[in-house]
């Protein structure tokens, strides 16, 4: 694993580029670009400590499903920013003159 420069970080967005909750196999939605980084973590560990707990609740609960359908929302959001995140974290093959010219 590589070093990062902590204030360089601080200054990465995401790219907006992740989609997520599909129908008739087109993205209903998808992470919004532009947003720093360290936001679009904390929204995330926000979504997800929400799905975790409606998951708790969906085990309990067995009139209904609604609650392991917000579980399953919630991650599935979350699970987009944290890919979109990862997307401008990792870094891409550098490209020969060849490959930017065609």
């Amino acid at each position: 694993m590589t070093k990062t420069n902590p204030s360089a970080t601080s200054e990465l967005k995401t790219i907006g580029f992740t989609p997520f909750t599909y129908c008739s196999d087109q993205p209903l939605f998808h992470v919004s670009a532009g947003v720093p980084i360290l936001d679009a973590l904390t929204q995330a560990s926000a979504l997800l400590f929400l799905a975790k707990s409606f998951a708790e609740d969906a085990a309990y609960a067995k009139d209904t499903d609604r609650h392991a359908w917000a579980a399953h929302y919630l991650t599935a959001m979350s699970k987009a920013v944290i890919d979109d995140v990862v997307k401008v974290l990792t870094p891409r093959p550098t490209r020969t003159k060849d490959e930017s010219e065609v």
